[in-house]
């Protein structure tokens, strides 16, 4: 069998186009394709569609001169982005061309049936079978979400043999360039911070916020003992009594760490909250059970809901759990 690749990064013509594509000829099946975009969305860069294209002037021939002219062969071609994006692709390009080029050779082993063997730097790591996030984040002094966030992970699936990044290779997560449907708040709980924070650091008088527009969002390191601090992210539905039960405190405590002298909370907030070893925060999403949790966790379900003093198993998307 014979396989040829072709690779070359788009741009379109009109603006704004952002994410990558796979195009296979007609003579050959998605498979191939299929994974190429499984992967390439593992390492990161969202796929925006793997597709056929027809010449017009023939139906029958391959849109595309340099499909239609290989014949007999496994022919596609990858486009990694989009060289005028108005989202993250300059950045992904420019970062993590490497990772994405690999994905793309990851994809070829598994179609061809043949072991895969990564390229594996001293800040990365090889998820073996029985490892969570959770056990791979503690073992290498970070945070869930530090892990998630250094590898462009939605999600807590890990699949054996998958490398994960410990450390961040754009610029050490100092910025942050804003997406479709992203907000402030979103942002700034995604970073640890909160709104007003992350106003202050970026000068910005309003919360409005434009695709491509690029945020500052790492935290000021000359206040050491700051960043031992933990903190919780006030949310809609949130008051004083319910956070200082999630973390086993009590109001007044709560209050004094906070020098807050009534009981007022406002959405995106930032609360010192009690340290602890012993647990962290994990914010449920679409999808989510307290088993899938448990598991991910390398924990129960009952330690789950004896931490959280849950009495059900029903769960809501956004609503914070402390993970035993």
């Amino acid at each position: 069998m014979q396989l040829i690749l072709f690779f070359h990064h788009n741009k379109d013509t009109s603006a704004g186009g952002d994410g990558a594509e796979v195009i296979y000829s007609l003579r050959n099946s998605d498979r191939l394709s299929s994974i190429i975009s499984d992967n390439m969305s593992a390492a990161g860069q969202n796929v925006r569609k793997y597709y056929q294209r027809r010449l017009p002037s023939n139906p029958d021939l391959d849109y595309y001169y340099i499909l239609r002219e290989t014949p007999s062969n496994e022919s596609i071609i990858v486009e990694y982005g989009f060289a005028d994006s108005t989202g993250d692709d300059v950045n992904q390009l420019k970062n993590n061309w490497q990772d994405l080029t690999e994905a793309v050779v990851k994809s070829l082993a598994e179609y061809m049936g043949v072991p895969y063997k990564p390229i594996v730097s001293a800040d990365s790591y090889i998820v073996k079978s029985g490892d969570t996030l959770w056990s791979i984040a503690r073992n290498n002094g970070l945070t869930v979400d530090e892990l998630k966030r250094i590898n462009n992970l939605s999600n807590n699936a890990l699949s054996i043999g998958q490398v994960l990044k410990l450390k961040s290779t754009s610029g050490g997560g100092e910025t942050y360039t804003v997406k479709s449907g992203d907000t402030l708040y979103n942002i700034a709980n995604r970073f640890g911070l909160s709104v007003s924070e992350l106003k202050s650091m970026n000068d910005l008088s309003t919360n409005n916020l434009s695709i491509g527009q690029v945020l500052k969002v790492k935290k000021n390191t000359s206040a050491p003992e700051e960043n031992n601090k933990e903190y919780y992210i006030v949310k809609s539905g949130d008051n004083l009594y319910k956070i200082a039960n999630m973390f086993d405190t009590d109001v007044s405590e709560l209050k004094r760490l906070n020098n807050l002298t009534n009981n007022l909370l406002s959405i995106g907030q930032k609360l010192i909250v009690p340290s602890s070893k012993n647990y962290q925060v994990y914010t449920v999403k679409s999808g989510d059970t307290l088993y899938s949790i448990a598991r991910d966790f390398n924990t129960t379900v009952s330690g789950i809901q004896n931490l959280n003093n849950l009495t059900t198993s029903n769960l809501s998307i956004g609503q914070k759990l402390l993970i035993p």
